[in-house]
């Protein structure tokens, strides 16, 4: 929550955080309401952020991000330059498997999506570009946290581990079960955690240092068939991005 001491800067950054993807547009009053602030200060925020670009208005009112954000968002280091490497890779597994194919970074005790290829006719997915899931609760987090520094991997035990459906993993136990399995499989399995129509194989992605940087997956039905099938798939593509990024 805001207060009045709060910098004028952090201020703007939390009325641009009031955007979400079940908030696309905001109106004065609804930014208000989301970030606490009053709405004359709001309003002013709002002024400077349109006039700079980081805020358009939208065409049938209120205000929504600006272009200008995407070529911001765009010279992200852990963005454009991994997904430039791996586009080809999650491409061939597209072809391969007609499937949901995903690129995701680690950032604290969540991922971040920073790459989506979307199947016309594949499960619906709540997942796109730029989206914030916690680890514990997806197949690419789960295929980052099991080679995530020790530090890391404390801080998610060390948290509540948000729930979705009933299959999430809510417990510690379940958790470490889960991480134990990644090792010693290689990809991770996360049958309907964040739907329960979603079935996702995911693999780790290694940078030069050996630490582990993204992680690549599908999402299939979980009503596929072929689903145990898709592993050797998604490994290749998870190894051929490592390579060409000089890890293992």
């Amino acid at each position: 929550m805001m207060t009045a001491k709060s910098s004028v800067l952090a201020r703007a950054l939390v009325v641009l955080e009031a955007f979400d993807s079940s908030h696309l547009v905001l109106k004065l009053s609804e930014l208000a309401d989301r970030t606490g602030l009053p709405q004359t200060t709001v309003y002013r925020h709002v002024v400077d952020l349109v006039r700079w670009g980081a805020l358009d208005r939208a065409p049938g009112g209120g205000y929504q991000i600006g272009l200008r954000m995407v070529a911001i968002a765009s010279y992200c280091p852990r963005g454009r330059p991994l997904r430039d490497v791996a586009l080809p890779f999650m491409e061939d597994l597209y072809e391969a498997t007609h499937q949901n194919v995903q690129l995701a970074v680690p950032d604290g005790t969540d991922v971040v999506y920073v790459e989506f290829l979307a199947a016309r006719e594949a499960v619906f997915v709540r997942t796109q570009v730029g989206a914030r899931w916690p680890m514990h609760a997806t197949g690419v987090g789960l295929a980052i946290l099991a080679y995530s520094p020790a530090d890391v991997v404390a801080e998610v035990f060390a948290r509540p581990l948000a729930v979705f459906t009933p299959k999430t993993i809510s417990t510690p136990d379940q958790l470490r079960r889960a991480l134990a399995e990644v090792r010693r499989i290689g990809v991770a399995i996360s049958e309907g955690q964040v739907t329960l129509e979603g079935y996702s194989v995911a693999a780790p992605v290694f940078g030069p240092g050996g630490e582990v940087v993204a992680a690549v997956s599908i999402v299939v039905p979980v009503s596929d068939s072929r689903r145990a099938a898709w592993a050797p798939a998604v490994r290749t593509a998870a190894n051929g991005i490592s390579r060409q990024l000089g890890g293992r």
